[in-house]
């Protein structure tokens, strides 16, 4: 929450562009190195390992607390681009079948 964390992950986001590929190429090391610098105050790792073993521990305290379930949403609503659904029936060409 930041402010110059919240305007690397906005830069980020544009250079993205909402696809998925340019998200994992742009987006994930950004979030992941911020997420890094931040979980070593909690006595993580400051590396992958670190933000592996943080994820497992976070998610095994989903079930158990609805704040954590909450909070791990809204980080993972950082990391992935809204998504949207194509219209009812896109891929039957709008022609029922009889």
């Amino acid at each position: 929450g930041a402010p110059e964390n919240a305007q690397r992950m906005e830069e980020a986001r544009d250079n993205a562009c909402n696809d998925m590929g340019k998200m994992l190429q742009f987006l994930l090391p950004v979030a992941t190195q911020i997420q890094q610098d931040v979980i070593k105050a909690y006595g993580f790792s400051s590396d992958g390992e670190g933000v592996l073993k943080f994820a497992r521990l976070i998610k095994s305290y989903e079930s158990q607390d609805p704040e954590i379930a909450s909070m791990s949403g809204k980080l993972k609503a950082m990391f992935l681009p809204p998504m949207t659904l194509p219209p009812h029936g896109a891929g039957t060409g709008g022609v029922a079948a009889s």
